[in-house]
């Protein structure tokens, strides 16, 4: 039993250091990417310990599935991993680590099906606003011009993505301006933002007692917007791009009293207009690895026995 009791104690201290090691960290606002990049890994590292765990569990409390789990393994590696010696724990564990990756598949799904659903409704919205000309037939991205007092722009993922501007948008913003929220909008697309929002949702969602995914989900939710902040002003530059994201959302109100999902835009501008330095390529290199090793280090923790037998 001591290998899943390794696994859920690195599980557990990944998802108690980490949050606050990337909140005291003085780097993830000025490379959102990699901080991105930082989160997926211990988020999957954490999934990988309950998932390895459960198999592991699982195999002891059960032959069939012991079976399925070693069928290419040789009789003394099996052997190795001492399943006999777990105990009457096995079963119990296996059970609720199951349920909690079932739990984890509804959520999902529940989650994309429920943005599917929204797409569909704001595409057929946009068909009645904007119908195809006589004779247009749907193109691999469709941009959208729509009839509006407020200016805006966002883009609508699927199977045909639309890029929806409104005459509003076009009227105050200038070309580079312009070009500036495009450019925001299609890194969203080029980084499918939209699968990563939707992720960390399910996640916290299905679990709201963990607050490794509420973090998740909330540094997520900010760190795509400043990466795609960072893709539209290595474009169009830092000045134009924050004077865009001004004339954007002067009129909600953003920069007095914000209102509800405009918070951050106040901190976004002035982070365009006075950048922080971005940190060494060299330690830039250094931290990608030692976020790969997160998810790395259950599979090698589980992997010891065997290879301990083989030698």
């Amino acid at each position: 039993m001591m290998l899943p009791l390794a696994l859920m104690a690195l599980c557990a201290l990944a998802a108690a250091t980490a949050p606050r090691l990337l909140a005291r960290a003085d780097w993830p606002d000025r490379e959102p990417v990699l901080a991105l990049w930082v989160w997926q890994c211990v988020v999957v590292g954490l999934l990988l310990c309950c998932g390895l765990t459960m198999a592991l569990t699982a195999a002891a409390a059960s032959s069939v599935v012991r079976g399925n789990v070693f069928a290419p393994a040789p009789h003394g590696v099996v052997e190795a991993y001492a399943l006999s010696a777990y105990g009457p724990w096995a079963a119990p564990v296996a059970v609720v680590l199951a349920c909690g990756a079932a739990w984890t598949a509804v959520m999902l799904t529940r989650e994309v099906r429920a943005a599917r659903a929204r797409r569909r409704r704001r595409r057929a919205e946009l068909l009645t606003r904007s119908p195809l000309l006589p004779g247009e037939r749907p193109a691999r991205y469709r941009l959208v011009v729509l009839e509006g007092d407020r200016p805006d722009a966002w883009w609508l993922p699927g199977s045909t993505p639309h890029l929806v501007v409104t005459t509003a948008a076009l009227r105050r913003l200038d070309g580079r301006g312009l070009d500036a929220v495009l450019e925001h909008e299609l890194d969203h697309a080029r980084a499918r933002h939209d699968w990563l929002l939707h992720c960390s949702s399910a996640l916290a969602g299905g679990f709201p007692q963990v607050p490794v995914f509420a973090a998740f989900r909330d540094q997520v939710h900010r760190l795509v917007e400043l990466a795609a902040d960072d893709a539209a002003s290595r474009r169009c530059g830092r000045r134009t791009t924050a004077l865009a994201l001004v004339e954007l959302n002067e009129d909600r109100g953003v920069f007095g009293p914000c209102p509800a999902g405009f918070a951050r835009v106040p901190e976004r501008v002035d982070r365009l207009l006075s950048p922080a330095p971005r940190i060494p390529a060299a330690r830039r290199w250094r931290l990608t690895a030692l976020a790969t090793l997160v998810p790395a280090v259950p599979l090698l923790v589980t992997l010891v026995p065997a290879l301990q037998a083989l030698r």
